[in-house]
C-alpha cells in the first residue's frame, strides 16, 4: 500500500509575493511530495500598502507553484510604520487567522502545523486555535527572540510590559509541542522560557539564484558602476537593527582617505530615508543608494559585487542571531564584510569567507574594507569559493528541507508510539 503523503498546514503572517525564505521551502516541501497548505495574510511587506490585485477586506485562496493551495485572511495593512500601525498589523493576523483558518482544520486534517515566525511571536495563535479543532502537533520556527528583540529594537522600553510580553512567549512555547531555532545560540535565551527537550536546531536556508528560474536585469547605470569600481554591497532590509550609522561612519571615512571604493546600499526599510539624509548632510559621494531590487536580480548584483556588506546593531539580541542574508552571501560564492558580533561573525569566520569585526565599529568597518579592496584577487576569491562550500555544507536548501521533513516525521511516529 502507497503511504499518504504527509499533509503539512503552514501557517505565516508573511508569504509569497512578500520576499521571505518560507515560500522557497513551501516550493521545495511540494517538491518532495509534501501536500502543502498555506495560512497567511494579504500581502503588504514591506512597503506597508496591500500589494496590488489583493483587497485588505475578505478572505480568498489562491495558488502558489500551481501545486499549493494559499488561504489568505483579511489583514490591516501595516501601512508606513509607527507602533499603533504595525500592532494593529500583528494583531489584525492573529484575529482574523483565528477565525478563519479554524474551519480548514477540522476539514483537512493536517498531520503537522509548522509557523514560520519572524516578529511578531504571536503569528503563532492561528496555529493554535487550528489544534483545538483537530489535534497535531504544532512546530513553531523562532526567528526572533522575544521579548528580548522588542527592547533591543525600542520597541517596547517598559520593564513592565516587557515582563507580560515574557509570561506571554512562556504560555506560547509551552502550548507548541516542538520549538525550531534557526541559531544555536538561541537555544539557552529560549531554555528561559520552554523545556529544554523541546528546542531543536534548524537553521535558516536560501535557495541558489540560479535555481529559481526568474532573472530580472539590473539598471544599465548600476552594473556600470559595480564593474568600474570596487563595490561593497549590502542587500536587505534598511532597519533600525541593521545599526546604519555604522555603515555612514565607514563611509565618511573611506571618502576623508580618498578611498576609491564605494558602499552600495540596495534594499528598503524604516531607515531607508534616514540614511539618504545622511548622505546628502555629509556629501558621501561613495555612498550610493539605490532603492529594492526584485529577488531575482540579486544574481546578477552578487556576482558584480566586489564583496558583500552584513551590519547589525550592538546588542546582545542580535549577537544570537544568523541574519539571513548572511546565508544568501554564502551561497553567491562573494567574499563578506561582517560588521557584527556574535553567531553571524563566527559563521562568516568559521567558512573563512570574509573579514569581520565588531558591531557599530565604523572605524574598524572601513579598515576592513580597504584590508579587502588591497589584498590580492586570487585571495578573495579563494574566500569566495569557501563561502560557497560552506553554504553548500550546511544551509542548502533542499538537504534543509529533507531535514526538516525527517523531523515532521520522527515527531508523528512519537506520537502514534505515546497514544
Amino acid at each position: 500500500m502507497t503511504q499518504a503523503p504527509l499533509k503539512i498546514a503552514v501557517v505565516s503572517q508573511y508569504f509569497y509575493p512578500e520576499n521571505f525564505i518560507i515560500n522557497d521551502i513551501v516550493r521545495e516541501l511540494s517538491a518532495l511530495g509534501v501536500h502543502v497548505e498555506v495560512f497567511t495574510g494579504k500581502p503588504n511587506y514591506p512597503g506597508g500598502e496591500v500589494f496590488p490585485g489583493y483587497t485588505a477586506n475578505d478572505p480568498v485562496e489562491d495558488r502558489f507553484a500551481d501545486t499549493v493551495t494559499v488561504h489568505r485572511a483579511p489583514l490591516r495593512p501595516r501601512k508606513h510604520g509607527g507602533a499603533k500601525n504595525l500592532i494593529l498589523n500583528y494583531l489584525s493576523f492573529v484575529a482574523n487567522g483565528v477565525k478563519y483558518f479554524r474551519r480548514h482544520a477540522k476539514r483537512s486534517k493536517f498531520d503537522i502545523y509548522f509557523v514560520f515566525a519572524p516578529s511578531p511571536i504571536i503569528s503563532v495563535i492561528p496555529a493554535l486555535a487550528m489544534k483545538r479543532v483537530h489535534r497535531a502537533p504544532v512546530f513553531l520556527w523562532v526567528q526572533d527572540l522575544w521579548p528580548e528583540s522588542l527592547e533591543a529594537t525600542g520597541f517596547v522600553r517598559n520593564k513592565f510590559l516587557l515582563s507580560i510580553v515574557g509570561l506571554l512567549v512562556r504560555g506560547l512555547y509551552w502550548a507548541v509541542d516542538v520549538l525550531l531555532v534557526q541559531s544555536r545560540a538561541f537555544i539557552e535565551p529560549v531554555k528561559r522560557y520552554a523545556r529544554a527537550d523541546k528546542i531543536n536546531y534548524y537553521p535558516n536556508s536560501y535557495l541558489q539564484q540560479d535555481e529559481s528560474g526568474e532573472v530580472s536585469p539590473l539598471p544599465e547605470s548600476l552594473t556600470a558602476l559595480l564593474r568600474a569600481h570596487f563595490c561593497v554591497v549590502f542587500a536587505g532590509n534598511l532597519g533600525s537593527a541593521q545599526g546604519l550609522s555604522t555603515v555612514i561612519e565607514a563611509a565618511r571615512t573611506l571618502q576623508a582617505e580618498q578611498s576609491q571604493a564605494r558602499i552600495v546600499m540596495v534594499g528598503t526599510g524604516s531607515k531607508a530615508v534616514w540614511l539618504s539624509e545622511e548622505k546628502h548632510k555629509w556629501g558621501l559621494d561613495n555612498l550610493i543608494i539605490t532603492g529594492a531590487y526584485p529577488r531575482s536580480a540579486m544574481a546578477e548584483l552578487f556576482a558584480l559585487s566586489s564583496a558583500l556588506l552584513v551590519t547589525l546593531k550592538r546588542d546582545e539580541i542580535f549577537s544570537f542571531t544568523i541574519p539571513s542574508k548572511v546565508q544568501a552571501y554564502l551561497a553567491a560564492g562573494r567574499p563578506i564584510l561582517g560588521c557584527l558580533d556574535g553567531e553571524g561573525a563566527r559563521v562568516i569566520n568559521d567558512a573563512g569567507a570574509g573579514i569581520t569585526c565588531p558591531a557599530q565599529d565604523g572605524a574598524g568597518l572601513a579598515a576592513c574594507i580597504q584590508s579587502m579592496q588591497t589584498m590580492p584577487m586570487e585571495r578573495r576569491e579563494q574566500m569566495g569559493a569557501k563561502a560557497r562550500a560552506y553554504f553548500l555544507k550546511h544551509f542548502e536548501l533542499r538537504a534543509q528541507c529533507k531535514t526538516l521533513v525527517r523531523m515532521f516525521e520522527q515527531r508523528i511516529e512519537q506520537d502514534k508510539t505515546t497514544r
